[in-house]
């Protein structure tokens, strides 16, 4: 294997990490349902003061035809350009609790370089601890509380917060073969899968983000503002909630979804709050099409014209 230490620079605030510290992750690519992952990360830079102390490679891990980066075209010429960006951070919480996170993009190439590396920075950090999340659609209400399935090897979560315990293949994240070599390694490592309403996927559905940052909390006993997001979540609900009921086929989507959750959830016969009363789940276009409707008519309302 290539040396893990080529696709990385440490920063000279590296040597002012303090041993012992948890590490908290979160990468954009593949899936992220709700924008979670994005919104959490960008919450968390925004409110928490912070600093960088190492910097993946973008040329090395990132595929720059599948994922563009943006440049700036102002009239005649170009005016500013914004690298994509795959980062360590030292951060601080709301009481100046100090933890690292890992975020930016996912990597296209190269995962087992990857995967060395952010361990080889583990033990370069003495980290405590690795807490990562990231979000998928499902068919779930967005009325219920976001539910979250637990992988790793901290059993007091995983008994206490996995709400849905699937055996079953699914396409790996990046995270997925960190949490695996930490796993195999003995260090303590949790994931959080967030299920997100199917039909919110495509949206920024706040209470992702702050479903995101309370599981954090849970893994780790950090502490983060919250306020800004609960409030954004307020409005974004009521907004849902109106084109629910002015939708007579969303509600009845919506209705059945709360229903097949409730029973799940109070020890119902059912396998799953995800599936119907055969144990199915709804095919991949029975969930497009109402993503697609429910979008339609949100499009519509927003431009002011009749649902």
């Amino acid at each position: 294997m290539r040396d893990p230490g080529d696709i990385y620079e440490l920063t000279a605030d590296a040597q002012n990490v303090p041993e012992g510290l948890h590490l908290v992750a979160g990468l954009t690519g593949f899936a992220d349902a709700g924008g979670a992952v994005s919104q959490f990360a960008e919450y968390l830079l925004e409110t928490l003061d912070h600093t960088v102390v190492a910097t993946f490679d973008a040329d090395v891990l990132l595929d720059y035809r599948a994922r563009r980066p943006i440049i700036q075209f102002d009239q005649d010429h170009l005016t500013d350009y914004q690298p994509p960006a795959l980062r360590v951070y030292q951060a601080r919480d709301e009481i100046g609790q100090p933890f690292l996170l890992l975020t930016g993009f996912e990597p296209d190439f190269r995962w087992e370089q990857f995967t060395a590396a952010v361990l080889q920075l583990e033990r370069r950090f003495k980290v405590a601890s690795t807490t990562w999340v990231h979000a998928i659609p499902m068919p779930v209400p967005h009325t219920r509380p976001i539910g979250v399935t637990v992988s790793g090897n901290r059993s007091d979560l995983v008994e206490s917060m996995s709400v849905w315990r699937p055996n079953t293949q699914v396409p790996a994240n990046a995270l997925h073969l960190v949490e695996y070599r930490l796993q195999e390694a003995g260090a303590s490592v949790v994931g959080f899968v967030l299920l997100i309403p199917h039909y919110l996927a495509d949206t920024e559905f706040p209470l992702a983000a702050l479903a995101a940052l309370d599981s954090t909390s849970a893994s780790t006993g950090l502490i983060f503002p919250t306020d800004r997001v609960r409030e954004k979540n307020r409005e974004f609900v009521a907004r849902i909630d109106e084109q629910v009921r002015d939708n007579p086929e969303l509600g009845k989507l919506v209705g059945t979804l709360e229903e097949r959750y409730d029973a799940y959830m109070e020890g119902s016969t059912l396998r799953s709050p995800l599936t119907d009363e055969a144990g199915e789940l709804p095919s991949a276009d029975e969930i497009a099409a109402e993503l697609e409707n429910f979008l339609a008519t949100r499009r519509s309302r927003d431009d002011g014209s009749p649902a």
